[in-house]
């Protein structure tokens, strides 16, 4: 499975907010436009059809890039990997 890039998805994340936020203050045309492309581009990027989920899935994808991986270590600070000799 493809995988978001987050930058592309904070972006629109974003925009989505701020145009939510412009229609909620005046509602205008050009606005629920914009505001349907968006939607909709978000919906395609993280696999949904319903906004709502959408969101969640691009906040859970930011969330998780976010964190960075713990590499499990031994006491004596060996990995546990083996070089190739």
């Amino acid at each position: 499975m493809l995988v978001p890039d987050p930058k592309v998805v904070r972006k629109l994340l974003t925009r989505y907010a701020s145009l939510r936020i412009a229609q909620a203050e005046r509602e205008r045309e050009a606005t629920a436009r914009e505001l349907e492309d968006v939607s909709y581009t978000l919906c395609v990027m993280m696999g949904s059809t319903d906004i709502h989920d959408a969101v969640a899935k691009a906040d859970a994808l930011l969330v998780e890039g976010g964190r960075t991986p713990v590499v499990p270590t031994d006491p004596d600070g060996d990995s546990g990997l083996r070089l190739a000799v």
